[in-house]
């Protein structure tokens, strides 16, 4: 009888618990399905009732009936997300990188159980809903990239569970409270691009293990507090952009495992803590104006893997330490404006990684080295501004890397040599001017077909200006005043479009831009009468000017009866007319396109969202048909970039360079214009359209026909482009399958290069509000370094490579939660698959040879997307692996 009351209450029980179950599982299906119409959710089945099943969603093990996990990043989703609180299971909320807009929800520290909660990259505003604080178990919380506002609310301190505590780019303000210290279990803290002012706390790190402190960009005052440093184990540690005060706390040594240290622009003094050599994994140390003084200290020779050094403009004395040439890993040694002196450490130039040498404005003296080019990989060689005397040494011929050369300012003796003209890659500048160089300019110069800036001006230099010089292609600015050169400039676009500052000073100087004209001779009837050239300029100009004149009155009377009658026929004038953006300033590079190409109809279509072809990081892209019935795409920058505007001559003068890169594999812009606050850039039309295209949507269509050479040779052409903007120091932002254009026949270009000139984060401490790169090809140490690098492109190259490959998208829900295409494929061999099952078998099954060369292929990709950044190739030696792949 007991045995048949348990088996009922039992029995009894589970129809409850079951009961309990399917009404819990229709609520939460209702939920879904509320949560789907209001975003529009691409995807959702909403007519299936095993919403366990819809992409971005994970139910409990525990309990099927309860949504656990919600990932909708990067759908571009707008609408309200209130609803989503009521999903009360959830541990896991992600709706970054959306449109979502308004404030932050309330209702969402309702969700007890949450764990994980990320909303950055959206457009919320207002203040942090302070019942956030009620997630006691939230261990990460991401709030960054939105336009929040206020302080950060005190109830947030409920969260003593939290690990990651992510609010940097708002419009944040007040102090950085107190309480934060005390969050024990505090791994991460950035809340740099706010405005933040105050102290840093002074217990921040005292009680937790902090690994990253990034607070760069606010209005921060006081020390460092030396609480950063107590538990010994910060990696990041990032202050630029602030105003803090005194000095570096010693301290700071203690952190063996502290691998950037950027504390740039600030109001700091002292010198640097001598036992700065027991950080073992230092790797960039940044603290560039500052007023720090004192000796440059040798202990940076102990740090193996220093690769940055950037001291500039502080109060430093003394010579530069010889054991610097100990360094091997060196890239970057940048020790401008300070009080240096003494010889170029010969030492330095042993250090065989050494990219960039800038010593400019010091005291140094003495004479340049014969072997200032022994390290093989110099490319910026910035002495100017000391007091170097002597010649200049042969020898700087073999700086065939160099794509910068300063050595003005200084009491350089002799001739310039000859020898300058093997630089072939010169680029950016060659600065000789204010020295007491004389002779005649080298005819060798004019090899320099890549230079884009030179000045040799306040010399003594002599003679005429080489006819040679037109070989200069690319040059723009230049400036040759205060010589004693003599005879004609040379009939020169780069000559002609320049100042005439450029060119005075120089007392045997004619031609244009001078008001000095040359004269000519005339023969008549056996005497030479000397005619001035500015008399016939004259004479012809006038007659100009009265047939010009006449024209326009004709024209203007005709306009205006044309406008009267149409005046008559319409009434009156649209709406659209009055509302008709003004372009206020444009230009078309190639002058073969110039009238092909109409400004008022590039504007009209990136005014039409029909016209939008794809949306990127930094821009958008539309397609634009001319009135000539050419077509071109049109990039308009995000308001994010929009602050390029504000030097526009500075940016006009980098699209003029770019316009002249040439390399087959990368795009070029061929004009651009600006209206109001929007920077548009004008590129050729592809009809291929983007290698994502290609592989995503063109490769999924019936009529598709696999052929793994035509992908083969679009992963060596965009190796071979990124390896050219290696070359040239230029990092790309933005490496993905988006950003490379297929033309018509297939050649993959390399698109956004411009992009990556117009803000070049990657400069000094310089940061952007906008994440460098698209999600999925992003390399795990930007996280915490935010520094855009070469071995950052190869990965994300190599993540390119992957899809070339795979045939799958970079981030995609088949994985698994947490799982992009990278980890995809490095964990193949954990989960009992072969390297043939990660390939594309439409493409490996078709033959031995192709399915050879794809694993070969695999290889490559896997090198490239190496969590260890030294351990990835670099792009060159990646073309050289691929070629091999096709030869063998």
């Amino acid at each position: 009888m007991v045995t048949l009351r348990l088996f009922t209450v039992l029995l009894v029980g589970l129809l409850l618990r079951s009961q309990f179950g399917t009404v819990q599982a229709l609520h939460e299906q209702a939920i879904l399905e509320a949560i789907g119409k209001e975003l529009a959710i691409p995807g959702w089945d909403l007519n299936s009732t095993d919403f366990c099943s819809w992409h971005s969603i994970s139910c409990s093990s525990s309990n099927s009936s309860m949504v656990e996990r919600l990932n909708l990043s990067g759908f571009r989703l707008q609408g309200n997300v209130t609803l989503i609180s009521e999903l009360k299971g959830l541990k896991w909320l992600d709706l970054s990188n959306n449109n979502f807009k308004g404030s932050i929800p309330r209702a969402f520290g309702n969700l007890s159980e949450l764990e994980f909660l990320d909303l950055s990259f959206n457009m919320f505003r207002n203040s942090i809903p302070g019942e956030l604080g009620k997630l006691k178990n939230l261990r990460a919380l991401n709030l960054s990239n939105n336009l929040l506002t206020g302080s950060i609310p005190d109830e947030l301190e409920g969260m003593e569970n939290l690990l990651y505590f992510q609010i940097f780019t708002n419009k944040l303000s007040g102090f950085i409270p107190m309480w934060i210290g005390n969050l024990t279990n505090l791994r991460v803290f950035a809340a740099y691009e706010n405005e933040f002012s105050g102290d840093i706390p002074v217990n921040l790190g005292l009680h937790s293990e902090l690994l990253l402190l990034n607070l760069h960009s606010n209005q921060l005052e006081g020390t460092i507090p030396e609480s950063i440093f107590a538990m010994e184990k910060l990696e990041f540690l990032v202050l630029t952009n602030n105003k803090l005060t005194g000095t570096i706390p010693d301290s700071i040594v203690n952190c063996k495992g502290l691998s950037s240290i950027r504390i740039g622009n600030n109001k700091l003094i002292g010198g640097i803590p001598k036992g700065i050599g027991n950080i073992s994994s230092l790797t960039y140390f940044e603290a560039d104006n500052n007023t720090l003084s004192g000796e440059i200290v040798s202990g940076f020779a102990k740090c193996s893997n220093l690769t940055l050094l950037n001291l500039a403009s502080n109060g430093f004395s003394g010579t530069i330490p010889p054991e610097f040439g100990e360094l091997n890993n060196l890239q970057e040694l940048i020790v401008p404006g300070n009080n240096l002196y003494g010889e170029i450490p010969t030492s330095v130039l042993r250090c065989k990684n050494l990219n960039k040498l800038d010593l400019s404005n010091n005291k140094f003296n003495g004479t340049i080295p014969g072997d200032i080019c022994n390290t093989t990989k110099l490319q910026f060689l910035l002495l100017g501004q000391n007091s170097l005397k002597g010649e200049i040494p042969h020898e700087i011929g073999n700086c065939v890397k160099l794509l910068e050369l300063q050595m003005g300012s200084n009491y350089l003796t002799g001739s310039i040599p000859s020898e300058i003209g093997h630089m072939k890659n010169l680029q950016i500048s060659l600065n000789l001017s204010h020295n007491h160089l004389h002779g005649q300019l080298p005819k060798d110069l004019g090899k320099l077909d890549k230079l884009v800036s030179l000045d040799v001006s306040n010399n003594q230099l002599l003679g005429n200006i080489p006819l040679e010089l037109k070989g200069m292609l690319s040059l723009i600015e230049v400036n040759f005043s205060s010589n004693q050169f003599t005879g004609p400039i040379p009939a020169f676009a780069p000559f002609e479009k320049s100042l005439n500052s450029s060119f005075l000073g120089n007392k045997g100087l004619c031609g244009e831009p001078l008001s000095s004209d040359c004269g000519y001779d005339f023969e008549h009837n056996g005497n030479h009468h000397r005619v001035s050239y500015r008399l016939i300029l004259a004479v012809v100009g006038s007659g100009l000017a009265i047939f010009t004149a006449v024209t326009v009155v004709v024209l203007l009377y005709m306009m205006r009866e044309k406008q009267e009658k149409t005046t008559m026929e319409d009434g009156n004038t649209t709406d659209e007319t009055c509302s008709k953006p003004v372009i206020i300033a444009g230009n078309v590079f190639d002058e073969n396109l110039k009238q092909a190409i109409d400004f008022d109809a590039v504007v009209k279509a990136v005014r039409k969202d029909t016209n939008k072809i794809s949306t990127g990081t930094f821009s958008d892209v539309y397609r634009a048909d001319m009135p000539s019935g050419m077509i071109l795409y049109v990039k308009s920058l995000k308001s994010m970039d929009k602050t390029i505007v504000h030097h526009q001559s500075k940016m006009i003068r980098e699209l003029e360079k770019l316009s002249k890169l040439c390399h087959d594999n990368l795009t070029r812009p061929i004009g651009f214009a600006i209206y109001e606050d929007v920077v548009l850039l004008l590129h050729q039309y592809y009809p291929n359209g983007t290698l994502a295209q290609f592989l995503h949507e063109f490769s999924q269509k019936p009529e598709y026909e696999p052929d793994w050479p035509t992908r083969l040779s679009i992963a060596i052409g965009v190796a071979e482009g990124l390896a050219f903007l290696h070359h040239v120091a230029i990092i790309h932002l933005d490496v993905s399958s988006g950003n490379v254009f297929l033309d018509s026949k297939f050649t993959p270009l390399v698109a956004e290069v411009e992009i990556s000139r117009l803000l070049d984060p990657s400069r000094g401490t310089a940061s952007i509000s906008a994440v460098a790169g698209s999600f999925g090809y992003i390399p795990p140490e930007y996280a915490y370094t935010m520094q855009v690098t070469a071995p950052g492109n190869v990965y994300s190259y190599g993540v390119v490579l992957l899809e070339i490959l795979t045939t799958r998208l970079p981030v995609d829900e088949a994985f698994g939660e947490g799982v992009d295409l990278v980890r995809w494929v490095h964990g193949a061999s954990a989960r009992g698959e072969t390297p043939e099952q990660i390939l594309d078998a439409r493409l490996s099954t078709i033959s031995f040879a192709w399915r050879k060369e794809m694993l070969a292929t695999l290889k490559v990709a896997l090198m490239c997307t190496d969590t260890i950044p030294a351990k990835r190739p670099r792009m060159k030696k990646v073309i050289e692996m691929l070629q091999e792949v096709t030869q063998s």
